[in-house]
């Protein structure tokens, strides 16, 4: 690497925390309550057309906040976007100090990837963005879990160098893991980490780990960002919908060990209540999956896509969403054994009727008979 080194000129650091508040979020409806302030997401760059938004999200901008971080406050630019699979982010965009060297972005990304001062006012944001959005919530609710992850988007470095002077003369995988020691990482570490690094022009580029990402864009374009913060709403939302499969199951497990079959079950089944709310989480997921894949539609192969779907591919989007598919089917078949015992209990409740309307009619035949 050059000895010469790097210095940071126009950077910030955009901090995501995205969180799970509602089942659905009516985004125009959002919009109209937020009244002028609110905008619909547009991609900008070349091209970006092959990449759809069947129902942008909304971004509306949150003022300006003050961030406690170890070397002093610092003003910080906060923004909230909504999505209509019920998933809401808060980014705080972090300035870095203009004159920056590597070595000082490091340590400023090092803090923020576990910063308590940023995880408070990102939740503290977030219950304000909640009461606002209020009236287009459907199934209001706040996951206990959230989804972190950090850009650190750099627009200009001093002497503009190019992408391949760029890996060469920045240890790259340091910075996005924070890494602060003075030993260095092994090769193999280092590839992993930038392993899925991206060029549009000899002068921009992209580097994607699954918590943090470098982008280098001059023109300013945030395109990239916003694609990221995409992928990571649509990981939140299938770790929580997995977390809610793995509840429900237990949940049927436990109800069928403590369900005895008694007299009472030629009347009534134990599991119509348990097949009811069963038919309800299959429902809501189907609708909660249709509307989390088709967030984002890729028609074309180019620069956008191959970010993105590098991007899901590091976030293991596709195991997570493996995982979901695999307990839906799972929910599914026990949904099936559930109602063929109901329908066995409508059925024998049906029979003893008929039997008992027989002996009946037996009985009243043998009475008028007597009579006679």
């Amino acid at each position: 690497m050059s000895a010469e080194p790097l210095i940071f000129e126009k950077a910030h650091a955009l901090c995501y925390r995205i969180y799970d508040i509602a089942d659905e979020i009516d985004l125009e409806k959002a919009r109209r309550v937020l009244a002028q302030d609110a905008r619909r997401l547009k991609l900008s760059r070349e091209n970006s057309q092959y990449i759809q938004l069947p129902n942008p999200p909304v971004a509306y901008e949150l003022g300006r906040r003050v961030l406690a971080l170890r070397g002093g406050p610092v003003t910080v630019d906060t923004t909230a976007r909504l999505f209509d699979h019920g998933a809401a982010s808060i980014v705080l965009a972090v300035p870095i100090p203009e004159g920056a060297t590597l070595e000082q972005l490091t340590a400023i990304a090092d803090e923020l990837y576990d910063s308590q001062a940023l995880e408070a006012l990102a939740s503290e944001l977030i219950e304000g963005v909640r009461k606002t959005i209020a009236p287009a919530v459907r199934e209001r609710r706040m996951w206990e879990q959230n989804e972190s992850y950090t850009v650190l988007f750099v627009e200009h470095i001093r002497g503009t160098p190019s992408a391949e002077e760029l890996l060469q003369r920045a240890d790259l995988a340091r910075l996005l893991l924070g890494e602060v020691g003075s030993r260095p990482l092994s090769r193999n570490e280092s590839q992993a980490v930038t392993q899925h690094r991206f060029s549009y022009t000899v002068d921009d580029l992209v580097v994607l780990d699954w918590n943090s990402a470098f982008v280098y864009e001059p023109s300013g374009s945030r395109d990239i960002p916003d694609l990221l913060e995409i992928a990571n709403a649509q990981l939140l939302e299938f770790r929580f919908y997995d977390e809610q499969l793995d509840g429900h199951i237990s949940r049927i497990h436990d109800q069928v060990q403590t369900r005895r079959h008694g007299w009472t079950a030629l009347f009534r089944s134990p599991y119509r209540n348990l097949v009811r709310e069963t038919l309800t989480t299959l429902v809501d997921l189907n609708e909660f999956i249709e509307r989390v894949e088709n967030s984002l539609k890729i028609i074309g192969d180019f620069y956008l896509a191959k970010v993105y779907e590098a991007a899901v591919k590091r976030l293991r989007i596709p195991a997570w969403q493996s995982s979901v598919t695999r307990k839906h089917q799972l929910l599914a078949q026990t949904y099936g054994l559930l109602k063929g015992e109901v329908d066995t209990a409508r059925s024998l409740t049906l029979e003893a009727t008929i039997v008992a309307l027989i002996v009946l009619e037996i009985a009243f035949a043998f009475l008028r008979v007597f009579e006679h």
